[in-house]
C-alpha cells in the first residue's frame, strides 16, 4: 500500500440538504446540527445560502460566530451582491470560506443564463477575484460540469485558479454521470489544466441515478481531494452523496483507495440520528452504514456466523460509528442465537426454559414480524419468574364484550387447585370489567394498589407490559407482571400472577 492521501469532507447538509422538500430547519436546529458536524470533525461546513433569505443569512452568521473547527462556508452566485452577502455572514468565523458558482454546460448557458461561453468565463473570473479580496479560502463550482464541454470546462477551471480559487468543484449536478466517465473527467482535468495542482479538486455528486457515492469514490481514485455531500444523503430531488457511506468506504477499504479522512467516525451514527430527527426525513431501515438494519441480523444462519466471528457478516465494526450490533429475532431465528442473546443479557436458564422462551419469541414474531431486545427481556423475565413456583391458579378462559352502545362485560374462567371457577362482571371498560370479574372470585380481601401499562417497542402491534401491586388482608404487598400482545390479556395475566404469589406465600 502506498502513501495514504487525506481526503477533505465538505458537508452541505445545512444548505443543499435543507433544500429537500419538507426539510426546512429552524435557526436553532441549524446551530445544533452545526455543533454536531464540528464534533464529527468535517473539514468544511456549508452553512447556507446567505443571499437567499434573511433567515439563511442569520443562520450562517450565527454558526460562524459560534462553531469552531471547520471552515464555515456561505454559498453565492457569481455576482457581487451574493458574494458580499456571503462574506458578511461568514466573516465572523476564524476560518471563513466563500463558495461561488456559475453553470458551464451549453444547456444551462443557452436556456438558463442566456449567455455566451466568454461571458460566463468572465463572470467566473470576476467572482473568484472579488471573493478572494475577502478570504483566502475560495471555492469555485462549475455547475453541471459533468455535461459541460470538457475543453471549455478546463479553460474555466484554469482561469479561476489563476484568480485565486483554492478549491475547484466539478459537480455532477443532475446525477447524470456514470462512474467510469466521471472518473475520466477528473483525470482529463488533471492532465489538461496546467495549474491544477494549485487547487484542491472537489466533487459534488447528486443521486438521481443512484450513483452519487460511486461517482464520488471513483473521482477520489482519479485524484479528487475533497468530497461534498450530506448526512443521510438528503438533498435536492434524489439527494446528494451520502457522506457516511463515502467516509466508511475509505475507512473500510484503505488498501483499495489509499485514502483516509479526518472524520471522527464514532460520531457518524449520532449525527445521522440528529439530522433525521431535525429534518423529519427518516433513514430507510436498510440504508447502508446508518440504517436500523445495517448491523441487525435475523436469519439463524447469519446469527450463528456472527456469533462465531462477526467478520462473517459485518465488514465494519458498528461500535466504530457509535452504534451497537443488534440481534433482531424473528421467526427465522435459531435457538442458538436466542440462547447467546440471553446469556449476553446475563440470564441463566435450563433447556426447558430456553425452549419455552424460543417458542414465545417465534409466536410473537409471527404476529409482529420483528422482536427486539426489549421484547426478549420481557419474555425471558416473565417465563423465568413464572417457572419459580408451579401456579396454583391458572387462567383457562377470558371473554370480553364491548362496543360504543354496549356495557363492557367480561367473563373469566380459572382453575384453582383443580377446581373450576367462573365469574362475570361489568366495568367502565373491558379492562375494568375483567379485573372486576377476577375480584369476584377472590373476594374483597385483595386490593389493587398500583397498575402500570407500557408498550415495549412501540407501534400498534407492540407487546404490552403490565406491572401491578396487589395487597392482601394483612396489607402485605405483592408485585406481579405479565406481557401479551393484548392489553386486557396482559392485565388479567398479571392479576393471576399476583394472586399466585399471594397463595404461594400463604402455603409456604
Amino acid at each position: 500500500m502506498g502513501k495514504i492521501r487525506n481526503i477533505e469532507i465538505f458537508d452541505t447538509t445545512l444548505r443543499d440538504g435543507e433544500q429537500s422538500p419538507g426539510a426546512t430547519l429552524t435557526i436553532d436546529e441549524k446551530l445544533k446540527i452545526a455543533h454536531q458536524l464540528a464534533k464529527l470533525n468535517i473539514d468544511t461546513m456549508e452553512a447556507g445560502f446567505p443571499f437567499a433569505s434573511n433567515d439563511d443569512f442569520k443562520a450562517v452568521k450565527l454558526i460562524a460566530e459560534n462553531v469552531e473547527g471547520p471552515y464555515i462556508c456561505g454559498l453565492s452566485r457569481a455576482v457581487k451582491g451574493d458574494i458580499q452577502r456571503a462574506w458578511d455572514a461568514v466573516k465572523h468565523s476564524n476560518k471563513p470560506c466563500i463558495h461561488t458558482f456559475v453553470a458551464t454546460s451549453d444547456l444551462h448557458l443557452e436556456y438558463k443564463l442566456k449567455k455566451t461561453r466568454d461571458e460566463v468565463l468572465t463572470m467566473a473570473k470576476n467572482a473568484v477575484k472579488f471573493a478572494k479580496s475577502f478570504t483566502d479560502r475560495v471555492e469555485f463550482s462549475a455547475e453541471d460540469a459533468s455535461r459541460s464541454d470538457k475543453e471549455y470546462l478546463a479553460k474555466v477551471i484554469e482561469a479561476v485558479i489563476d484568480e485565486g480559487a483554492s478549491v475547484v468543484n466539478i459537480p455532477d449536478t443532475v446525477g447524470y454521470g456514470q462512474a467510469e466517465e466521471y472518473g475520466k473527467l477528473i483525470e482529463y482535468l488533471k492532465e489538461n489544466v496546467e495549474n491544477i495542482d494549485d487547487a484542491i479538486i472537489s466533487v459534488h455528486c447528486h443521486n438521481d441515478l443512484g450513483l452519487a457515492v460511486a461517482n464520488s469514490l471513483e473521482a477520489v481514485r482519479k485524484g479528487a481531494g475533497q468530497v461534498e455531500g450530506t448526512i443521510n444523503g438528503i438533498g435536492e430531488r434524489a439527494g446528494n452523496a451520502s457522506l457516511e457511506e463515502v467516509i466508511m468506504n475509505l475507512k473500510t477499504r484503505p488498501e483499495y483507495y489509499e485514502c483516509d479522512t479526518n472524520i471522527n467516525v464514532k460520531e457518524i451514527y449520532a449525527t445521522s440520528k440528529m439530522v433525521a430527527g431535525c429534518t423529519g426525513i427518516q433513514v430507510q431501515r436498510n440504508k447502508a452504514v446508518v440504517g436500523e438494519n445495517a448491523f441487525a441480523h435475523e436469519a439463524g444462519i447469519h446469527q450463528h456466523g456472527m456469533l462465531s466471528n462477526p467478520l462473517c457478516y459485518e465488514i465494519m465494526n458498528p461500535e466504530s460509528i457509535g452504534k451497537q450490533t443488534e440481534m433482531v429475532f424473528g421467526k427465522h431465528s435459531g435457538k442458538h442465537a436466542i440462547e447467546s442473546g440471553l446469556k449476553k443479557l446475563n440470564y441463566t436458564f435450563n433447556e426447558k426454559q430456553l425452549n419455552k422462551i424460543t417458542q414465545k419469541i417465534k409466536e410473537l414474531a409471527d404476529k409482529q414480524k420483528t422482536v427486539l431486545e426489549e421484547d426478549i427481556i420481557a419474555i425471558a423475565d416473565y417465563e423465568l419468574n413464572k417457572a419459580t413456583k408451579k401456579p396454583k391458579i391458572v387462567l383457562e378462559e377470558l371473554s370480553v364484550l364491548s362496543g360504543n352502545k354496549l356495557t363492557p362485560t367480561a367473563v373469566v374462567r380459572i382453575n384453582e387447585d383443580g377446581k373450576e371457577k367462573i365469574s362475570s362482571a361489568y366495568g367502565i371498560g373491558v379492562l375494568d370489567a375483567a379485573t372486576n370479574a377476577i375480584r369476584k372470585i377472590f373476594g374483597p380481601d385483595v386490593k389493587f394498589k398500583e397498575y402500570e401499562l407500557k408498550a415495549i417497542t412501540g407501534g400498534s402491534n407492540a407487546l404490552a407490559d403490565v406491572s401491578l401491586v396487589l395487597q392482601d388482608k394483612d396489607k402485605k404487598e405483592y408485585k406481579a407482571r405479565a406481557i401479551d400482545q393484548d392489553i386486557v390479556m396482559a392485565s388479567v395475566k398479571a392479576v393471576i400472577n399476583g394472586m399466585n404469589k399471594i397463595k404461594n406465600s400463604k402455603s409456604d
